[in-house]
């Protein structure tokens, strides 16, 4: 019967293992709808909270107001985008041309060459006096589908989650033991509050970084400063490296005006990441996720090579919400010793003082039963 048993469990893990894997792209819609939840759930309570009304009306108030905030973006600000980028690309051969003429000089002389490979090779596309081709016109057109189908699928599963949560939690944890359902809740409700920071913090500093670049890059004459501007803020939410990635474009495209602009460009980002890394990041993730940077960037790593940019976008939340579970999970009562090596600046003492303080001393005196 053991055998049987245990047969029976590895078989129903395989098998939902391999649902998990053919429906990744829906559980990937779900987590995201479970994260902007999370980040609206606060903004329920508050609006429950001030003025009275019933939780359905609540969220109702929320809801309408992200999704006008959508609309808003999509409506006002993608469209405009789209014409710079069509601008953009309308001045891409001229840029190639000052880029080609530059790398022309280079030495040595492999350095060069593969400078006009790499030119070429994004030339090529442009290139192209061909009629599209009728598959790749539908194509194209099925992948836009796929892309609005997927916004509108995700906003419905948003709405559903908020209304749903509750019931949803208490079914989920009926299945439970008695005794253990207190601190699931708990660790459920530490998870969406953790997500929930982190989401609203993401979009704050997303934002702030668009205003800030798209007014900077119009200051400085950047051709397309709004398109420029939106890859500044869609970049901001890949921690670490996101940076690094909105500031190429606006470098490139600066470089095509003059060595100035340039220049004036890469002293303004430099600046607004400044003040962003020492004043915005502080006040807006502080106790967020709590992750430490190496942790971070192995989850970036992860994520990115399992699931592309994607990946990597929802790998950090992913590995907050397990690093709740394991901070339940470890024994709190007996405190780990520092090592005295990783100390930054010990002095004789307080190495002396953790090197004799046996690991069980502080759970033993908190154990200890106190005098009647």
């Amino acid at each position: 019967m053991r055998g049987a048993g245990f047969a029976a469990g590895v078989g129903l893990v395989l098998i939902v293992a391999f649902l998990a894997g053919a429906a990744r792209d829906v559980l990937l819609l779900v987590f995201l709808a479970v994260l902007l939840g999370a980040a609206l759930e606060p903004v329920v309570a508050a609006i429950r909270g001030r003025t009275g009304i019933r939780r359905g009306l609540s969220i109702l108030i929320a809801y309408a107001t992200f999704l006008l905030l959508v609309v808003g973006v999509a409506v006002f600000i993608v469209p405009a985008a789209l014409v710079q980028l069509g601008a953009a690309v309308e001045r891409l051969p001229e840029f190639i041309a000052r880029i080609r003429g530059w790398s022309d000089n280079l030495r040595p002389q492999a350095l060069a060459d593969g400078i006009a490979g790499l030119l070429n090779a994004v030339e090529a596309p442009f290139k192209s006096t061909a009629p599209p081709d009728p598959n790749s016109i539908v194509n194209a057109s099925l992948v836009v589908a796929q892309i609005a189908a997927a916004l509108i699928t995700l906003l419905a599963l948003v709405f559903f989650w908020l209304t749903e949560r509750p019931r949803l939690q208490r079914y989920a944890l009926a299945f439970a033991p008695m005794k253990r359902r207190a601190g699931l809740r708990d660790a459920w409700n530490e998870i969406e509050t953790r997500l929930g920071l982190w989401v609203r913090g993401q979009l704050i500093l997303m934002a702030t970084i668009g205003v800030a670049t798209g007014i900077a890059y119009t200051l400085i004459g950047l051709p397309a400063a709004l398109l420029l501007a939106l890859v500044a803020a869609l970049a901001e939410v890949i921690p670490i490296v996101g940076p690094l990635i909105g500031a190429i474009p606006a470098l490139l495209v600066a470089t095509t005006v003059s060595p100035e602009t340039a220049i004036l460009t890469m002293g303004a980002y430099l600046l607004i990441q400044l003040i962003e890394g020492n004043v915005l990041v502080p006040m807006v993730m502080r106790n967020n996720v709590g992750l430490s940077p190496f942790l971070v960037l192995l989850s970036l790593l992860i994520g990115g090579t399992a699931g592309g940019i994607l990946g990597a976008i929802v790998a950090v939340p992913i590995v907050a919400a397990m690093t709740v579970i394991l901070d339940r999970l470890q024994d709190r009562e007996v405190p780990v010793p520092v090592d005295p090596a990783a100390m930054a600046t010990p002095d004789a003492a307080e190495r002396d003082a953790v090197e004799r303080r046996p690991p069980s001393s502080a759970a033993k005196a908190r154990r200890r039963p106190a005098n009647p």
